[in-house]
């Protein structure tokens, strides 16, 4: 018999630990997550009286997979419509934070007696929370669904992006002791560039493909199709210099548009469940009781600082954004642990050895203690803030209402302010695809046609690059049309340029950026395969001929691509019945809620559920089996497995999913106390069944009971029609939930 790899015995102790401890933590109405993290600590090295992982660097590689699956559930949770909504909360409330736990991390690593350098790691680890826990703890407390979650998100998806940045800015104080500016302006423009060209092609193409092969596709092409597309992203951003879990979150907010979202989220969840429950196992094998007991003052002492002082800077960061004090105190106390990416940064110290190697199990330890908190203090941020709430002045409740109220307000904006809007993100949209489009040409189709195409001598020849330049200038133009003349209205610039005597200073300049950065790229492509001293006249003479005589097949063209683009990236919202107005979106909510079998309501007509009385909901629509039922009637049944459109504010409607998403208490019941009896009659000349049809004889209706068999000459009828006649010597074998007396049946 061959010996197994070491990886099956280390998942079979990893899986049956951790659902040993799990069912106990259930059991105890705890988080799962720290159930998790328990397991990993008894399997863990450190651990002597329990058997151990023996190969942690399989485990680790499983436990990055878990990651990768976990951003990828949460990009098909947070639409980039979302992300756009919430932008600004995210920005003001992460930078809050950061600015202030790096000041208050960095400071205690001072009252510690630490280096500088393990002052400064030490306060960008403090900076950055852990998305992994806080998803994983509104997963266990089913919070997901609720409105504060989603600013939650954002806040996390702009650390993650700050993250990054720390990552460059760390590398380049810790090898020159120095900071350099231009790099991080660098690293911050490679970003932004890298994810709007894998936003507006995924956008643009995956949709597409999806639905060109949808008649094609089973949920099992589907989720093989869907993992693939998102490892594909992890390894472009890894190319690309940036995390996995961003890409996997990009790829998961593309998909988050498609109609087949809810699908692919739906069947992904039990391998996500999988990984993660081996990644945050893992994280509990990193915990060491000698380092506890050697740091334990300055472990107790920067977790109490994360838990304190984070929370607050979170708080205060959501309140700046202009979010009520509730809100704010629900979503603040969510960031209150650090995780993955301080793991990073203190491995990036230490492979530059500019800090001190205790440091990275004193993180940990800090993670682990941090992450046992954060379910309890989410779920006592609303009890926290009843209490504190009626104890602040009059004063200052009002002062924070008026904040609020102000900054939930639009802002009525000049017509000068919109125009830079639009030109501004055209001119960033189409920089970026026409940036993209030049850097696939250059690294990609040019090798290639010099490899190919080449003179007698094995030189590129000219003519190779001659076809690389139409080719690149084919691909190009609509987006160097789009960059040039899109959202330019020569009225409202004539209007703009007589309101105001200043408006000349700012919409000409604006006008000729765009004409310049046109021109711009045509002459850096042609400068690269042909020479821009040869070329210049080329340059000129594409320009004016494709303006003025291809502008209207040019336009038409460009007008396909872009409706193909908001048709993709509109289509899961076309999906739903109709769209609230934006005034009325800050009020009411469209949801989606599912019907379990364990609801109340599943089986009950809509006249007899008061949904509107009762919640202050309304029914918008029913899909059952992939059809929609829109405005349904009120004698309509609610079954297990229909998806409930309503449309209410967000209280009403995380009032209304906790009695139509219900759970059952046990997932699998025993039904052994309501066991059928079975008998077995035999049927005499005497008996007044004979002759009788099992219709005329009314079996089922006298004695509750149904016949499943009759013998008769040797041979068995199953599961006998209601015609057939009962005959002398018949064995008839039947059921019953009642203690029958088989005698009776013979008298009668």
């Amino acid at each position: 018999m061959s010996s197994l790899p070491p990886l099956f015995l280390d998942l079979a102790i990893i899986l049956v630990t951790a659902g040993v401890i799990t069912v106990v933590f259930k059991w105890l109405k705890q988080p799962l997550v720290l159930g998790y993290i328990v397991a990993g600590f008894f399997i863990g090295p450190y651990f002597p009286w329990f058997p151990a992982i023996k190969d942690a660097t399989d485990v680790h590689v499983w436990s990055d997979i878990g990651i990768v699956f976990l951003m990828f559930a949460l990009g098909l949770e947070f639409s980039i419509k979302k992300l756009k909504k919430v932008g600004a909360t995210g920005a003001i409330t992460a930078l809050t934070e950061l600015a202030i736990m790096f000041l208050i991390g960095s400071s205690v690593g001072r009252l510690l007696g630490w280096q500088s350098m393990d002052c400064i790691f030490l306060g960008c680890m403090l900076s950055i929370s852990s998305t992994s826990i806080i998803i994983k703890s509104f997963e266990d407390l089913r919070l997901k669904q609720q409105k504060f979650t989603s600013s939650v998100t954002a806040v996390l998806i702009v650390e993650d992006l700050i993250a990054v940045l720390l990552l460059v800015i760390l590398s380049t104080v810790s090898v020159s002791k120095s900071f350099d500016g231009g790099e991080l302006v660098m690293s911050l423009v490679k970003l932004v560039f890298f994810l709007i060209v894998w936003f507006t092609f995924g956008i643009f193409l995956i949709p597409t493909f999806l639905r060109w092969m949808r008649r094609y596709m089973t949920e099992e092409t589907l989720c093989i199709v869907a993992v693939g597309l998102c490892f594909g992203m992890v390894v472009l951003a890894s190319y690309a210099g940036f995390s996995t879990a961003l890409g996997a979150f990009v790829m998961g907010a593309i998909l988050a548009e498609t109609i087949e979202a809810d699908v692919i989220h739906r069947i992904i969840t039990p391998i996500k469940n999988l990984f993660c429950a081996v990644f945050f196992v893992s994280v509990g094998m990193l915990v060491d009781p000698q380092i506890l007991v050697k740091y334990i003052v300055p472990i107790l002492i920067i977790a109490a600082t994360v838990i304190i002082f984070k929370s607050s800077a979170a708080t205060l960061g959501f309140v700046l954004s202009g979010k009520n004090l509730k809100t704010s105190v629900q979503s603040g106390y969510c960031f209150c642990q650090i995780g993955e990416f301080s793991f990073i940064i203190a491995g990036l110290g230490l492979s530059f050895g500019v800090i001190n190697p205790d440091l990275y199990p004193i993180i940990v330890s800090v993670s682990i203690v941090t992450t046992f908190v954060t379910p309890y203090m989410i779920k006592g941020a609303v009890p926290i803030y009843n209490k504190i709430e009626p104890r602040l002045p009059q004063r200052f409740k009002e002062a924070l209402e008026r904040y609020s109220n102000s900054a939930k307000q639009t802002n009525q904006k000049s017509s000068v302010r919109l125009f830079l809007k639009k030109q501004f993100s055209s001119i960033l949209l189409y920089g970026v695809i026409n940036a993209a489009l030049s850097l696939l040409s250059f690294t990609l189709l040019k090798p290639f046609l010099n490899k190919v195409i080449v003179t007698s001598a094995g030189n590129p020849s000219f003519w190779g690059n001659f076809i690389g330049m139409l080719v690149t200038l084919a691909l190009m133009l609509p987006f160097i049309w789009a960059i040039a003349v899109r959202n330019v209205n020569r009225e409202k610039i004539r209007q703009l340029l007589d309101s105001k005597e200043y408006s000349q200073a700012i919409v000409i300049p604006v006008l000729l950026l765009r004409y310049f950065l046109a021109l711009f790229f045509i002459g850096l492509v042609i400068g690269r395969y042909i020479h821009l001293a040869v070329g210049f006249l080329v340059i000129l003479a594409v320009f004016i001929v494709l303006v003025v005589l291809f502008s209207k097949r040019t336009i038409g063209f460009y007008q396909r691509i872009e409706n193909q683009f908001i048709s993709n990236f509109n289509s899961r919202q076309a999906q739903q019945s109709f769209k609230i107005p934006t005034l009325l979106e800050n009020n009411f909510y469209l949801e989606r809620i599912p019907v379990t079998q364990y609801s109340p309501f599943s089986g009950r007509k809509l006249m007899d559920t008061n949904f509107r009385e009762d919640y202050g909901i309304n029914i918008v629509s029913i899909e059952r089996a992939g059809i929609v039922y829109d405005l349904p009637k009120k004698d309509m049944l609610i079954l297990p497995g229909d998806r409930l459109s309503v449309m209410g504010s967000e209280d009403q409607i995380a009032h209304l999913r906790t009695v139509l998403d219900v759970e059952p208490d046990m997932l699998i019941h025993d039904h052994s106390d309501n066991e059928l009896n079975i008998y077995r009659l035999t049927v005499h000349e005497n008996n007044p069944f004979i002759g009788q049809t099992i219709a005329e004889s009314q079996f089922s209706q006298h004695y509750h009971a149904m016949i499943i068999a009759i013998e008769r000459g040797g041979e068995q009828i199953l599961n006998p029609r209601s015609y057939t006649r009962f005959a002398d010597g018949d064995i008839v074998w039947f059921v019953s939930p009642e203690e029958l007396d088989i005698h009776k049946f013979t008298r009668e």
